[in-house]
């Protein structure tokens, strides 16, 4: 009882945790809880039960510590079964959030009331989970099965208002919360109390549940590898089929089976490695940003107006600059059709559009950034035009001000050279569609003030971003990995590959796309003059764009794309001259297997990234998966290239590293030092990491590899 306060408010006993800082379902408290409810039963002069909280969260969810551990009893379905079987009617108090087994304390309650800034909801779906305590049976019985499947499935907790138009709530407090919860549990004590388990024939629908099997095919549909959508349509289903026990039962199994299974263990991991890069390295956490009231971007392109509308969507105002009329009113215009777009798909009001639009000044010049507090460079990239660019903005730019390039490769430090001022430049790396990727690289050269970064990483945290610090150095993170899979798939089409086969391999891996169709939905010829700047060739590419085959937009690249098709079909010419170009090169072509395409586009990435860990350019391992995960679509479900390597083996890795370094004679291919040290001595990435989920990555390969 020493995380539980009991005390009695006349007929009611309040029942208080105090499990600072957010009252998490910890051992202590739920035999806490189990203990106060069972002498509050016990005694005759009790009439009702408030269980209310300490601190700004009513319960936050799990204990964390606790995780990967063996549980310790009370287990918590066995407590809210004590809970609801109370003789007494019991009403929690809701302050802060209920999360996760906080809402499922709650929903064991017969009553709920809220204080109006309280969230409500069941994350477990991020941690790669269902809820386990009988949340996937209680909620749909009291909300409805539709909208207590969508809270589930999203993972977003709900506004208090909300959940009180839903009934999830009973009522709001407008002041006095524990006050509000004891008149109510005193209500209930005078009459017959229904509890949440109780049938529902109104929610539980023939029309309710054609509704919800419509929503779980869509859920389905889009979420294919992921085990705990499969397994929360299953428990939801069940509402309908089974009494509650049977149910809940149900639920606990498959709640079980997603602690074990290993894509849920990736998803944790994920979770964990989300949680953690909000610890900027060499950064005190009491770091304050500097306020931004105004923004300004330069560049009216694909890139720029999408910044552009994430300041506006975030309700912050921004000047769209360009040097020309033409291009600023053509990226006025497609930012017009992106909103209307929203518009037509009803994710967005008419409303709400013109006051976006409303946000987005058009400017002629650099001086219109005068007044800015961020200026965001999104012009070429080419050295030469963002450091002319930045040397104006030193003259124009208030003092302060963030002046930060969206550049994908380029040194943001010698950008910072072009001006007086190299403490407040820094790299904020979108990506594309910026107004919808969640992923924001934020690029740290040296000389950048420590106050500026942790501006740009609240900004980014405003914007709706996923922020990640990494090092400034060629192509940062994702596109310094991303290059050397773009060469390994390269290698693979001299050696014996076709583009759909290597495609394919990643696909089936998870991607939602494969490195050859991607490259010709953005546009071929983009990587054919990177490549050109920088003295770099690329045989099969470069005849490719010599062809004048840029993708989808020239109507075939690596594919064709007849009448503007957004898929493409083999094209034999192309193949045709990837075995002229074989023949040329001297290659003796061969066939590859599924897995030996894999472990070739895959290693040379976890080599990288060895690297790029060894250099500091990432903090952590799980900063790495991050912006996989977000920025380039790796499977969420794999955890990332870190995890995955360390569930193939890091030694398995070096050693087909050597392999290849041996057999296509390139010495970059050769296992990276630290790789080379942590294979040697039995270890994976995750043991580079501190905190939950770090050892959660136990090798065992997801896929079968040679």
């Amino acid at each position: 009882m020493d995380r539980i306060r009991y005390q009695l408010s006349g007929d009611v006993a309040i029942v208080t945790i105090d499990h600072p800082p957010v009252n998490a379902l910890s051992a202590g408290v739920r035999s806490g809880l189990a203990q106060a409810i069972a002498k509050a039963g016990d005694d005759p002069s009790v009439e009702a039960i408030v269980i209310a909280a300490e601190g700004k969260a009513f319960i936050a969810g799990a204990d964390i510590a606790e995780f990967g551990k063996p549980a310790l009893p009370p287990a918590l379905p066995d407590v809210l079964n004590a809970i609801e079987a109370s003789p007494k009617p019991v009403v929690a108090a809701i302050q802060g959030v209920a999360l996760g087994g906080g809402l499922e304390v709650a929903l064991a309650c017969h009553g709920r009331v809220a204080l109006p800034a309280a969230r409500l909801g069941l994350p477990e779906i991020r941690l790669g989970l269902i809820p386990g305590a009988g949340g996937t049976q209680r909620l749909p019985r009291l909300i409805g099965p539709v909208r207590a499947f969508s809270l589930m499935l999203s993972g977003d907790p709900v506004p208090a208002e909300r959940a009180l138009d839903w009934g999830l709530v009973d009522a709001i407090a407008s002041d006095d919360l524990l006050m509000s919860a004891h008149d109510l549990a005193r209500s209930f004590a005078k009459g017959a109390v229904r509890p949440v388990t109780s049938a529902r024939d109104e929610l539980l629908t023939a029309e309710q549940q054609a509704a919800f099997e419509a929503s779980a095919e869509d859920a389905l549909r889009k979420s294919a590898g992921m085990p705990n959508v499969a397994a929360l349509v299953e428990a939801v289903r069940n509402v309908f089929a089974l009494p509650f026990e049977e149910g809940t039962a149900a639920e606990r199994r498959l709640f079980l089976s997603l602690i074990a299974d290993e894509r849920s263990q990736a998803l944790r991991h994920v979770f964990f490695a989300e949680r953690e890069i909000a610890r900027v390295p060499a950064m005190g956490p009491q770091m304050r940003p500097r306020p931004i009231a105004t923004a300004a971007v330069i560049g009216a392109g694909t890139m720029g107006g999408g910044i552009a509308m994430c300041f506006a969507n975030a309700g912050i105002p921004v000047t769209l600059i360009e040097t020309a009329q033409a291009a600023l009113d053509s990226g006025l215009n497609r930012i017009a059709a992106i909103y209307d777009m929203s518009v037509s798909r009803g994710s967005l009001t008419p409303e709400s559009r013109q006051t976006r639009l409303a946000l987005i000044t058009p400017a002629i010049g650099l001086p219109a950034a005068a007044t800015a507090d961020v200026v965001i460079e999104a012009a070429f990239e080419e050295m030469s035009v963002k450091r002319e660019i930045f040397g104006e903005l030193d003259r124009v730019a208030k003092p302060g001000a963030i002046l930060a390039s969206n550049t994908s490769y380029l040194d943001v430090q010698t950008m910072a050279t072009a001006t007086r001022r190299p403490q407040d430049v820094l790299g904020m790396h979108f990506f594309s569609p910026a107004n919808v990727m969640k992923l924001l690289e934020i690029v740290r050269p040296q000389g950048v003030a420590d106050e500026a970064v942790a501006t740009a990483v609240a900004l980014g945290r405003r914007l709706g971003k996923l922020p990640v610090v990494v090092g400034n150095g060629f192509g940062f993170v994702g596109n310094r990995m991303l290059e050397q899979r773009t060469r390994a798939a390269e290698r693979l089409l001299v050696a014996g590959a076709m583009p759909y086969e290597v495609d394919r391999a990643l696909v089936d891996f998870g991607f939602k796309m494969g490195p050859f169709a991607m490259a010709d939905l953005a546009g071929n010829d983009i990587g054919w003059r990177s490549r050109k700047a920088r003295g770099l060739t690329a045989a099969v590419a470069d005849a490719i764009c010599e062809a004048g085959w840029f993708g989808q937009k020239t109507g075939r690249g690596y594919y064709r794309y007849p009448g503007g098709a957004r898929t493409g079909q083999r094209c034999p010419e192309v193949e045709a001259l990837i075995m002229r170009i074989s023949a040329e090169l001297g290659a003796s072509r061969r066939a590859f297997s599924r897995a030996e395409i894999l472990s070739r586009l895959l290693d040379p990435m976890v080599n990288e990234a060895a690297r790029i860990l060894d250099e500091g350019i990432a903090a952590r391992p799980g900063d790495i998966d991050v912006v996989w995960i977000h920025g380039y679509n790796w499977p969420a479900w794999r955890g990332g290239p870190m995890f995955w390597a360390d569930r193939v083996g890091l030694d398995i890795i070096a050693k087909r590293l050597e392999g290849q370094a041996a057999e296509v004679g390139e010495k970059a291919l050769e296992p990276a030092p630290l790789l080379k040290r942590l294979a040697a001595e039995g270890r994976g990435f995750a043991s580079l990491s501190a905190g939950p989920g770090a050892e959660a990555a136990p090798r065992k390969a997801l896929e079968p590899m040679p």
